[in-house]
């Protein structure tokens, strides 16, 4: 798990400047849209749509791109899609547990492209309910470490339901149960510490080591699948060590 989260971070910074940078926005957006309409229009009384404008913000998506996504989505502007969650698991390289998070508006659309992108990169779809018993709905949120040190961190959130602080080099990773992740993110700005990113999310409830050549064929499958404009998010239960992302890396 730290190996992946880890990757994941990097991943996130790298997108916000790569070529992939509308691909981001355009999921940014999505999620915007979707808290909107589940929660209402009001950042202050949703929660879920204040931490999804908040990550919006910290990758640099337009306040007029962010402001029409809440309008469509509340129904104050017109030409909001109807989007669905819809999950999916497979297994990746050497048995690696995925579960594949869509927004989508079309449910076959969204099947194919995943199924697609599943088996071109060495991955098998599996059954409902055979991978997702692997991974825990956690509340995860990100500080970077130039932010605050990590007994200060620590102070601030063991109160609010925290139950582990990872420190993951460039930044600290606060896990705590789903339903707290707003507490969280509430105590840490209560404490005058700036945060990354606030959200509900998956975390597997145990990791499976891999090699340098299992880790590439799994990042390409993750990056086939979050190329996929129906897929929100990817979570894997792979680990990899410092040395390995190292390689990869060079």
């Amino acid at each position: 798990m730290s190996g992946h989260s880890k990757w994941a971070t990097t991943k996130h910074k790298k997108a916000v400047i790569d070529s992939r940078r509308g691909k981001l926005f355009a999921k940014l957006i999505k999620n915007i849209e979707v808290a909107a309409r589940v929660g209402g229009g009001d950042p202050v009384g949703n929660p879920t749509l204040y931490d999804a404008i908040q990550k919006a913000k910290k990758s640099s998506v337009p306040n007029d791109n962010i402001d029409r996504a809440v309008k469509r989505g509340s129904g104050a502007e017109a030409g909001g899609a109807d989007y669905q969650t819809i999950m999916y698991e497979g297994y990746g390289p050497n048995g690696v547990a995925l579960l594949i998070e869509c927004l989508s508006d079309n449910r076959n659309r969204a099947a194919s492209e995943v199924r697609v992108a599943v088996t071109r990169n060495g991955g098998t779809m599996a059954d409902p309910g055979s991978v997702s018993y692997l991974f825990n709905r956690k509340g995860v949120v990100i500080v970077a470490a130039i932010s605050a040190s990590e007994d200060a961190i620590l102070d601030a959130v063991l109160d609010a339901g925290a139950e582990e602080v990872n420190n993951l080099g460039e930044s600290f990773e606060i896990v705590s149960e789903a339903t707290d992740v707003v507490a969280v993110r509430t105590a840490l700005q209560a404490a005058g510490i700036d945060y990354e990113s606030a959200e509900a999310t998956f975390l597997p409830s145990m990791s499976v080591d891999v090699d340098a050549d299992t880790a590439r064929k799994v990042f390409s499958l993750i990056d086939a699948l979050e190329d996929s404009d129906e897929v929100q998010n990817v979570y894997a239960n792979f680990d990899v060590s410092d040395e390995i992302l190292a390689e990869l890396d060079a």
